[in-house]
């Protein structure tokens, strides 16, 4: 056999090194495969906020008993869902440790009784753009009594971020009218619940004068329209306007009194008329009993 030209091999040659470079610039071109990792940063598929965050944790120690519960309603609220559960569990955890160091300090009565505190959170009222919540938090660190604490927590469900009593009403509104309303309502509460108790001036030294409005703990308020808050209930806790024997106050005021300072955005989530005006504390809230949960 004789041997073929050199110009044929010169040419067999150029065309398997061409269709190495063509394979090679393929290559970068092929799809990844579908079981590929995704690249740094990727948004994950499922983000903490969607992970169902447990409804109530409670654990018991030799030193203190805690446990939160929270609501079913709060399930649709994903991204407050986890926040507030992870904040709560943490402040309880937290309580947990402080009532072991105190009790097993040097000295301390091996007879005291361990600590207790519970967080209960209920839902007040949802509206077309807010979920309003109810926090309820006993507490027993060892004093003469327990301690209730009650405060609200108001959500915006679009912008996903709590609010304040200022964000639902206009830029710089004079919330004096509201102050007095508020004033005014827990004096007659007062005088109702006891006959002998001092009336409290708007403005004055703690224990001994009415709280503004913006520096109290509240809530929407249900009404006559489903859906729609009829108004605001505060909550003044015991101490905040007169002895403890007192107790705290659920004072709810109507959106008659207010609807003009609301803010536009917020203004179509409030209508109707409250069911009660005024004091509308629990009876159990009433007269606060040691050792009471």
């Amino acid at each position: 056999m004789t041997a073929p030209p050199k110009a044929i091999l010169r040419a067999l040659l150029l065309t398997a090194v061409l269709a190495a470079g063509l394979s090679a610039c393929n290559r970068d071109r092929e799809p990844a495969p579908r079981d590929a990792p995704a690249t740094p940063g990727q948004p994950a598929t499922v983000t903490p906020a969607d992970a169902a965050a447990p409804m109530a944790f409670e654990s018991k120690t030799p030193y203190a008993d805690i446990r939160l519960t929270l609501p079913d309603a709060i399930r649709r609220q994903t991204d407050l869902h986890a926040r507030l559960y992870a904040e709560e569990v943490r402040l309880l955890r937290q309580f947990a440790e402080g009532a072991q160091g105190e009790l097993t300090e040097a000295g301390a009565d091996t007879d005291r009784p361990k600590y207790e505190k519970t967080i209960t959170v209920t839902a007040a009222l949802e509206t077309g753009k807010l979920f309003s919540l109810k926090r309820v938090d006993f507490d027993y660190s060892g004093g003469a009594h327990p301690n209730t604490l009650t405060s609200g927590i108001l959500w915006d469900k679009a912008l996903k971020r709590r609010l304040g009593l200022a964000d639902l009403f206009r830029k710089n509104a004079d919330l004096t009218i509201l102050d007095q309303a508020l004033c005014s309502a827990i004096n007659a509460a007062k005088r109702a619940r006891m006959p002998e108790s001092a009336s409290v001036p708007l403005g004055g030294p703690p224990g001994a004068s009415c709280p503004r409005a913006a520096d109290t703990a509240f809530a929407l308020a249900p009404g006559t329209v489903n859906g729609k808050a009829a108004g605001l209930t505060f909550f003044i806790g015991a101490y905040q306007v007169g002895p403890y024997a007192e107790g705290g106050y659920e004072i709810a005021i109507p959106v008659t009194g207010f609807r003009s300072l609301l803010a536009i955005a917020y203004a179509d989530d409030f209508a109707g008329q409250l069911l009660k005006t005024g004091d509308v504390t629990p009876v159990m809230a009433t007269n606060p009993t040691p050792g009471a949960i």
